[in-house]
């Protein structure tokens, strides 16, 4: 995910602004990490540059 994409991305339940956490990057790309809303507090995974931005009731659950 390009770091540039947090102008436009916003929380997928209350449209507010999200806060990204980046635990590897190359560049400016955000490789792992995740992104959380300053509002309702919900957290979004950055997975292989690519984040998942479904609200929590449809991410599919990890064993």
């Amino acid at each position: 995910m390009k770091q540039s994409l947090m102008d436009i991305i916003c929380c997928p339940l209350d449209k507010q602004e999200l806060e990204l956490d980046a635990t590897e990057t190359d560049d400016e790309e955000v490789i792992t990490g995740t992104l959380t809303c300053t509002e309702c507090g919900e957290t979004y995974p950055i997975e292989d540059g690519i984040p998942n931005l479904l609200p929590p009731d449809m991410r599919d659950v990890e064993a």
